[in-house]
């Protein structure tokens, strides 16, 4: 008898962990209960109610017809009275783009063996041969400090360089005269502009992100590509891109601005076209622009294109100075400099043809620009952000092992070291996210929870690396100048959090929303068969995706259970993964196992209210986003190849990831909403909790001192940033009395004997008096006349470091325009003041 209940127990948790079939049910139904006959465990009236329990009910599941007639049809009319209501550009918004890598962490059983496939992302030679040569003559053109005090733009000749050598076509293909970079390439551009101007970072990336050149490329007709794509590559034609309204921001399906279907003249003929009427604003770009890109709701009330009265969004191109076009004046956004402004029309007539994609495509512009903005999104914002984030890094550590108080590195104080760690530490995991993000792309993938998770994340974790940064240069940090390196990104950083989705709105409903439906395997095609009309067809789509979602719920409770026991010490980890790593890899399923059972809980539970309940959706969706940046840690450190230096950032990385998805995971059970709930998930999928804990203090310290040493493993955290040479910009010299610590610091130790023994006075804090002990320890000879030359020049490179920049009581504003009226030159910084 106990060996025919343990059967029982063991056949059913295998056939639910296995998402067993009816058929499969069946026979084990069958099976069990023969067994019991067999032995003279059960008499007949037992058997029978066996029989009736178990094996008529697999066998009603078994037989597909009574299947679907006795339970799917049934459940498939219900279902429509519950599920949530979705109009077409929420429909729209859920199917638009693909799912990749973010479909295996929903399913709570991740494919190693195809992560681990997956290639590194690489330049090609060509690529390559750009980043160190024009990309880098770019930034030697542009800094934060002349673009904002001086041009109030990017300058003149930045800007002429920059169309000149394509920076404004790397996405057009090589047949219309752009670059054909990879999104890989792209983003590491945008990224390395971004670590020394973020106007010149801007003024690139638009262009290659959404707008009209990727409109054109995948909707454009011939005649529109053939004319537009070769001038927007050689810079002939500047490009913006209009969708924001002033009632219609993060709900831009809603945009007001409508274009109404009639016939107009246009060079002299009549022709079938709009008459428009938007106003927009918060446009990049926009002020200088030479081609409006623009998004209207199309009205066709005398159904001159068909029958549909109002065919939708649509997107356009319009040149600028075409009649009736306002470019307005300009917006300032946190005194970033990048053009940005407001634009307008009243009953503009266009033709249609300026319609993208011709009349073809009039009302499937929400779609498109979905789309676009799924590969868009991964790119722009997360790199321009890396890119701060390495500036920040870079230049922080360095001047945290140069800063000296106490006579003691700052870098050396815990409370410093703490801060450091995180800069380090978020700065791996944001640039491991965008290299993935990247990849997806040049995948072939439009990837719109992953593009949505990379724009939330290494937005809000570049906001806490900057403004760790400042707390540890503080008073350099806040005192505006060309010698602080800073500044400019602490002020510019809350305009990444707040465009292409403000970040409460992109955690919130995009990530999690977007995620639930397009991820899961099933509830898309359950909301697709229930919107099916044909009768037969709906029942036959929901029977497969109803039955087929049953199986992966009760093998995902099993697998939950068991892992809850186990801590998941026996889930599968890829075969060819560092083995220093695994068990990240087993947490990692762990946590998607249990954000597959709170998703499918919680569909269940809270149905339509879920929608509206985003602190829940917000808190899974974090779940969602941190096995993300986990797996795109591990994934950073195959392609780098397994360097065992850079393991401090990496535990770091993970663990503060693992970290955070079980605060959000506690937090989801804390503020369930159905207390009963809450308390059977807790009960059944983390009896013993979860041990994931935030980095250790050691940890961080490991972290802090690689951040603060010359050598491989720093060089690799921000690698494909800008560092300036002297004569280009003084902010190098921070990095230059960085490189030499090391060699100074060993000469110290050595000074110290002589210290001690009273040849020689204790060496000063101050810079200026450092100069004069090295001078004494030269006279007593106690050092080389080479190691007084470096410790001299040292101490002069230092002072430069850690200058902090004054001004005249006027800040100078005179005197710059009087030299402006002597200048020889034409571009001075004085003309352009006065101008």
């Amino acid at each position: 008898m106990a060996i025919w209940i343990l059967a029982f127990v063991a056949g059913v948790s295998a056939l639910l962990f296995y998402r067993a079939h009816a058929w499969q049910w069946l026979t084990a139904s069958v099976l069990w209960v023969g067994a019991g006959v067999a032995a003279g465990l059960t008499g007949t009236i037992a058997s029978g109610v066996l029989a009736l329990v178990f094996i008529v009910p697999a066998l009603i599941l078994s037989i597909g017809a009574l299947r679907r007639a006795w339970v799917t049809a049934p459940l498939l009319a219900k279902f429509r009275t519950i599920m949530p209501e979705m109009s077409d550009t929420e429909k729209d918004a859920i199917e638009a783009g693909t799912v990749w890598w973010d479909a295996d962490l929903f399913s709570g059983r991740p494919d190693w063996q195809k992560f681990m496939a997956l290639p590194a992302p690489a330049l090609s030679d060509e690529e390559q041969a750009f980043m160190d040569n024009e990309v880098e003559h770019l930034c030697d053109l542009s800094n934060d400090w002349e673009s904002t005090q001086i041009w109030q733009d990017l300058p003149p000749k930045a800007w002429q360089y920059a169309k000149d050598a394509g920076f404004l076509g790397m996405i057009i293909p090589k047949r219309y005269g752009g670059l054909e970079f990879s999104a890989y390439a792209h983003s590491q551009v945008v990224m390395k502009l971004a670590s020394r101007c973020s106007a010149a970072a801007v003024s690139v990336m638009v262009p290659n992100s959404l707008g009209p050149a990727e409109l054109l490329l995948h909707y454009g007709t011939e005649a529109q590509k053939n004319y537009y794509l070769p001038r927007l590559a050689k810079g002939e034609e500047i490009p913006c891109f209009a969708l924001t309204s002033p009632y219609a921001g993060s709900d831009a399906a809603a945009i007001p601005d409508i274009g109404i279907v009639c016939r107009g003249e246009y060079e002299g003929r009549e022709t079938l076209g709009f008459r428009v009427t938007w106003s927009k604003r918060y446009i990049t770009l926009g002020p200088i622009a030479t081609v409006l890109g623009l998004a209207f709701r199309a009205l066709d009330p005398d159904h001159l294109l068909g029958d549909n009265d109002a065919p939708g969004i649509t997107c356009a191109l319009i040149p600028t100075n075409h009649p009736g076009v306002e470019i307005g004046r300009r917006h300032w956004p946190l005194n970033a400099v990048f053009q940005n402004g407001p634009n307008a029309g009243n009953d503009v007539f266009i033709p249609l043809d300026w319609v993208i994609g011709g009349q073809a495509q009039v009302g499937t512009g929400w779609r498109m620009l979905m789309e676009c903005l799924a590969a868009g999104r991964a790119i722009s914002l997360p790199s321009s952000n890396v890119g701060y984030s390495k500036l920040a890094v870079r230049a922080t550590g360095a001047y945290a092992a140069v800063r000296r108080q106490f006579r003691t590195p700052i870098g050396k104080f815990e409370g410093v070291q703490e801060a450091l760690a995180r800069m380090a530490g978020n700065l791996y995991a944001m640039d491991a996210a965008r290299r993935m993000a990247a990849l997806a792309v040049d995948l072939g993938e439009k990837p719109s929870v992953i593009s949505a998770i990379a724009k939330y994340h290494v937005t809000e974790r570049a906001r806490k690396v900057v403004n760790d940064g400042m707390d540890v240069v503080a008073g350099k940090g806040i005192c505006m100048g060309p010698n602080n390196f800073l500044a400019r990104a602490y002020q510019q950083i809350p305009v990444s959090i707040t465009v292409e989705g403000a970040n409460i709105m992109t955690r919130c409903l995009m990530i999690f929303g977007q995620g639930a439906i397009r991820c899961h395997p099933y509830v898309l095609k359950e909301l697709t068969a229930a919107q099916t009309a044909d009768p037969a067809a709906a029942v036959r789509a929901f029977d497969d995706a109803l039955f087929g979602h049953l199986r992966f719920v009760t093998s995902n409770v099993v697998r939950g259970a068991l892992q809850g026991i186990t801590h998941a010490r026996f889930s599968a980890v890829p075969s060819n993964a560092a083995p220093e790593l695994h068990a990240y890899y087993r947490a990692a399923n762990r946590m998607s196992t249990l954000l597959a059972i709170a998703t499918d809980v919680s569909m269940a539970v809270l149905g339509g209210s879920l929608k509206r309940r985003e602190s829940i959706t917000g808190r899974l969706g974090d779940i969602l986003s941190q096995l993300f940046l986990l797996t795109a840690t591990l994934k950073r450190y195959e392609d780098e190849g397994r360097p065992q230096a850079d393991l401090p950032l990496v535990h770091w990385a993970a663990q503060d990831a693992l970290w955070q998805a079980r605060e959000a995971f506690e937090g989801v059970l804390a503020n369930y909403p159905s207390r009963g709930v809450a308390w059977w998930m807790r009960w059944k999928l983390t009896p013993l909790g979860l041990p994931y804990a935030k980095p250790s203090d050691a940890l961080g310290a490991r972290v802090a001192a690689l951040m603060q040493t010359p050598g491989e493993a720093r060089e690799r955290l921000v690698a494909g940033s800008y560092s300036p040479r002297p004569e280009i910009d003084g902010l190098a010299y921070g990095e230059i009395v960085f490189q030499m610590t090391p060699q100074v610091t060993a000469i110290e130790q050595r000074l110290r004997t002589a210290v001690k023994d009273g040849r020689l006075p204790a060496m000063p804090q101050s810079l200026p008096a450092f100069a004069e002990w090295v001078e004494q320890a030269a006279t007593r000879q106690l050092v080389s006349p080479e190691e007084q030359r470096v410790l001299a020049q040292y101490a002069d490179f230092a002072a430069r470091a850690v200058a902090v920049d004054d001004f005249p009581a006027d800040f100078g504003r005179l005197a710059d325009l009087q030299h402006a009226q002597h200048a020889q030159q034409p571009e001075t910084a004085g003309e352009a003041l006065l101008s």
